[in-house]
C-alpha cells in the first residue's frame, strides 16, 4: 500500500471522462489551473498541496478541434513537472489513449522511433509510471518506458457486451493484420470461456505501403458464422471496412467490429457506412465526435471504460495487482 493521500487531477479536455473515473473512486478531482496565453502558450498547476500525496493525472492524447495530440502531450508534460517541482511522492500519468504508440519501430530507413521518444519525455519530467488502455504494441510500450507502465485491456468490456448477442450463433474472431493476432487471441479465448463453446480464429492479409492498404486474403473459417473483428484502434475505417468486405465476401452471416479508441479521422464517415459492416463498438477512451449523423454513426456503440481505470488508480495506490484489473 502506497502510505499517502491519493489525489487525481484531470486537465480540462479529459474533464467529463476524468469526473466519471473519480465518481467511481468516490473522490472530487483536485482543483487546478490551466491559463493559456495570447502567443499559443500555456501553463498548468496544482492549486491544493500534493506535498508527500500519491498524484494521479489524467488527459487522453487524442486531437481535437481545440486542441492537437501534441498540445495535449505537452500540458500534460508540463502539469507533470510542476506536481513533481512541488514536491510530489508519486505521480502517475492516467492516459486513456497514448498518442505516437503506433510509430514503434523502424518500418523504412531513418524512420523515428517515436514510442520511446513520448517515453523519454515522460521520464524526463520525473513520471513514476504510466496507465493507459490498449496500446498498439504491448512489448513495444513496455520497452520503450524505463518508469513504471501498467496496460488495461477492453476486452472483457467487449466480450460483456457481445456474449448475449452471439450465445446462440456460430462465432469467429478475426484479425483484421498479422498485429493484430495476440490481441484477438486473448479475445477469443475470453469469449469462449464466457460463452462456454469453441469460438474460431481468422486473420485478413493486410499490406501497407505509402500510406495505401492492400490485400484481401482471408484465412479461416467464416461461412455462416458472426464475425468479429478485433483491433486496438479504428482510424480512417479502412483496415476494418477491408475485412468487413472479406468476411462478407467468405459467406459471413453477420460482421461487428470491436476497437478501443475511436479516432474516425478522415473518411471515417463514408468509409465505414459499408453495408458489410452491421455494428462498431468502441470504448469512450477517444469522444466519437468526428463521427457525424448518418449510417456510420448509426453503426455505433460506446462502452465506459471510465470504472476500469478507477480501479486500475485505486489498486496502483493500495499495492495491487493492476493486472487484476483484467479478470475481475
Amino acid at each position: 500500500m502506497f502510505d499517502h493521500e491519493l489525489q487525481l487531477f484531470v486537465l480540462n479536455s479529459s474533464r467529463v471522462f476524468g469526473e466519471q473515473v473519480a465518481r467511481w473512486l468516490d473522490l472530487a478531482p483536485s482543483p487546478h489551473d490551466e491559463r493559456d496565453f495570447e502567443d499559443g502558450e500555456h501553463k498548468a498547476r496544482p492549486l491544493a498541496s500534493v506535498r508527500g500525496n500519491d498524484v494521479f493525472v489524467l488527459l487522453s492524447l487524442y486531437g481535437d478541434a481545440g486542441q492537437s495530440a501534441n498540445d495535449k502531450l505537452c500540458r500534460l508534460l508540463f502539469f507533470i513537472g510542476a506536481v513533481k517541482d512541488a514536491g510530489a511522492a508519486r505521480v502517475t500519468a492516467v492516459v486513456p489513449y497514448l498518442a505516437y504508440a503506433r510509430k514503434d519501430r523502424k518500418s523504412k530507413p531513418c524512420d523515428p522511433v517515436t514510442t520511446r521518444y513520448v517515453a523519454a519525455l515522460f521520464e524526463a519530467v520525473g513520471t513514476d509510471a504510466v496507465l493507459t488502455l490498449d496500446v498498439h504494441n504491448l512489448s513495444a510500450y513496455q520497452n520503450a518506458f524505463r518508469c513504471c507502465t501498467e496496460h488495461l485491456e477492453a476486452n472483457r468490456l467487449f466480450v460483456k457486451y457481445f456474449a448475449p448477442l452471439l450465445r446462440e450463433r456460430e462465432v469467429v474472431a478475426v484479425s483484421p493484420d498479422a498485429g493484430s493476432i495476440k490481441r484477438t487471441e486473448r479475445f477469443r479465448l475470453l469469449l469462449a470461456e464466457v460463452l462456454d463453446k469453441p469460438v474460431c480464429a481468422a486473420i485478413v492479409e493486410k499490406y501497407r505501403s505509402g500510406g495505401v492498404v492492400s490485400g484481401d486474403l482471408l484465412v479461416g473459417d467464416v461461412k455462416g458464422k458472426d464475425a468479429v473483428i478485433v483491433d486496438d484502434l479504428i482510424s480512417t475505417g479502412n483496415t476494418l471496412a477491408r475485412s468487413a468486405r472479406a468476411c462478407r465476401n467468405a459467406g459471413a452471416s453477420r460482421v461487428f467490429a470491436a476497437a478501443t479508441h475511436g479516432l474516425f479521422a478522415g473518411d471515417a464517415n463514408a468509409v465505414l457506412a459499408d453495408g458489410a459492416l452491421e455494428r462498431i463498438v468502441v470504448s469512450d477512451s477517444v469522444p466519437a465526435f468526428r463521427l457525424e449523423p448518418g449510417a456510420a454513426q448509426a453503426k455505433l456503440t460506446i462502452l465506459s471504460c471510465t470504472a476500469l481505470f478507477a480501479e486500475a488508480i485505486e489498486r496502483m495506490h493500495n499495492g495491487g495487482s493492476v493486472r487484476d484489473c483484467l479478470t475481475s
